[in-house]
């Protein structure tokens, strides 16, 4: 990616995945109240603005702090497989995707019965339990993968010492080979911050992946509020 199309992807990798961590905490505070609060009121309200927020903040940011990742790992440098600390975190992400993903209908299920029953319904104390420690977990995956973003440890993979060990052995090129591949083909410029059709195909059809993944998403959590018995 040119220079320019590299900070525009960080820039929405980090707001996702920042948006991510905000929307947990808040459910977590949401969470934590349903589950201590004497006033049915404020039962009642918590669980569905939970769902609300699970359903159509907290998926959604999951779903494009993945994909941004993706994009920005096979779009750099960094690569995939290349560092132990980018393996970790694509392992951690989908985890943590996939958790949120099969804790829906528990959500869903608490939103249904603060408006069906009493306060003091021991189920829904039951599923009130699990979402507090779902979310404080998730909170700690969210900082982990933070950190790792920040310190970058434990280097190269086997995989990126060969890369890395391919690229030394290769011979350097010269600017007059470097200017007449440019010349030759314009379309794989590597100087300059301008995008190249390349990069725009790239922006577009990550764009076109991410509104599929989110359509997706949306019917794997429902995304309707009809749910069935």
């Amino acid at each position: 990616m040119t220079p320019s199309l590299r900070k525009l992807v960080l820039t929405a990798h980090i707001t996702f995945s920042v948006g991510w961590i905000g929307a947990v905490a808040t459910f977590l505070a949401l969470a934590i109240a349903g589950l201590t609060s004497q006033n049915a009121q404020m039962v009642r309200a918590a669980y569905p603005a939970m769902e609300l927020a699970a359903r159509f903040v907290i998926v959604p940011l999951a779903f494009a702090s993945l994909l941004s990742g993706l994009i920005q790992s096979l779009g750099t440098s960094w690569g995939l497989f290349r560092h132990y600390w980018v393996l970790v975190k694509l392992f951690l992400t989908t985890f943590a995707t996939i958790v949120l993903l099969k804790k829906m209908p528990l959500i869903s299920y608490a939103s249904r019965r603060a408006t069906e029953t009493p306060l003091s319904s021991a189920d829904l104390r039951a599923a009130g339990v699990p979402l507090v420690v779902h979310a404080a977990g998730g909170i700690l995956v969210l900082l982990v993968i933070t950190i790792l973003s920040v310190y970058k440890p434990w280097g190269l993979t086997r995989y990126g010492q060969r890369k890395q060990q391919v690229r030394r052995d290769q011979p350097p090129r010269s600017p007059q080979m470097v200017k007449v591949r440019s010349m030759s083909d314009p379309d794989n410029q590597t100087t300059g911050d301008g995008p190249s059709r390349g990069n725009k195909l790239v922006l577009a059809a990550s764009i076109g992946v991410f509104l599929v993944v989110m359509h997706v998403s949306m019917h794997l959590t429902g995304h309707s509020f009809h749910h069935s018995h």
